[in-house]
């Protein structure tokens, strides 16, 4: 039996930590300190760190654990990753046998080239390329490389747990709701989610399900949001990925 942990760590990121009780793995580890007095408290072993991407939110622990842990550390090849003892792609598996996981690895890019996200147990480990209500900026990739990577997320079965790494969702659900506030599935999503926040508790992770029905980067082959992109970028009939790059560009405006 597998427990799932989110982590607080920083302003908003969340380590996720899966254990069987004994034996641990933490994706996207930025910060050491909070997962250290974790497994402490716990008295777990951390068996794996699993990255996503290069940044340092999300890599800035991999020396520390790895030293003080001997944990292998799994990540996309990219040499501005510290302390990686294996990398991964798209299309690989990762297999361990304590905690016992089979995870499957997504290229994601978009948000960074090197993005990945893991899959498995019900579980979507997706780093920066989803949030709740939202997506990553487009620092590395373009549009149409994300909606393939959100394309890809979109195909996993609905009752996938989506565990992103910010705590980014009442802020999307404001500007989800500028240019999708007529949808009900929204609405609704934002009085419970407020409600979680009130007592300092995570949104997250979602289900792909509730993303599919309120975000609006998920929701890119919809209707309702081709004819919010027409108008954004006045022509008709604008492809998916032009769609998902109008919603992208009209959330970077919103944040100013």
């Amino acid at each position: 039996m597998l427990t799932l942990i989110p982590l607080p760590a920083f302003e908003d990121n969340y380590i996720w930590v899966l254990h069987d009780g004994r034996h641990a793995v933490a994706v996207d580890p930025g910060d050491p300190a909070p997962l250290i007095a974790y497994l402490d408290a716990q008295r777990l072993v951390l068996e794996a760190v699993l990255i996503t991407h290069h940044h340092r939110d999300h890599t800035g622990g991999n020396v520390d654990l790895r030293q003080r842990y001997g944990c292998a550390v799994y990540a996309p090849d990219n040499p501005r990753i510290p302390a990686v003892t294996h990398t991964l792609h798209g299309g690989d598996s990762l297999i361990l046998a304590a905690p016992a996981l089979h995870l499957e690895v997504l290229a994601t890019p978009g948000h960074t080239l090197d993005h990945i996200s893991y899959v498995g147990h019900g579980f979507l480990f997706c780093g920066d390329t989803v949030f709740g209500c939202g997506c990553g900026k487009l620092f590395e990739g373009d549009a149409a490389m994300m909606a393939a990577s959100l394309d890809a997320i979109l195909a996993l079965p609905d009752a996938t747990r989506v565990c992103c790494a910010h705590e980014y969702t009442l802020s999307n659900i404001d500007f989800a709701k500028s240019i999708d506030g007529e949808n009900p599935a929204l609405l609704e999503r934002e009085r419970l989610d407020r409600a979680e926040r009130v007592h300092n508790r995570p949104t997250l992770p979602s289900s792909l399900a509730l993303e599919k029905r309120t975000n609006p980067f998920l929701r890119f082959h919809h209707p309702d949001m081709t004819v919010f992109a027409a108008h954004y970028l006045n022509r008709p009939h604008p492809s998916p990925a032009e769609v998902f790059g109008a919603i992208r560009a009209a959330k970077d405006a919103w944040d100013g």
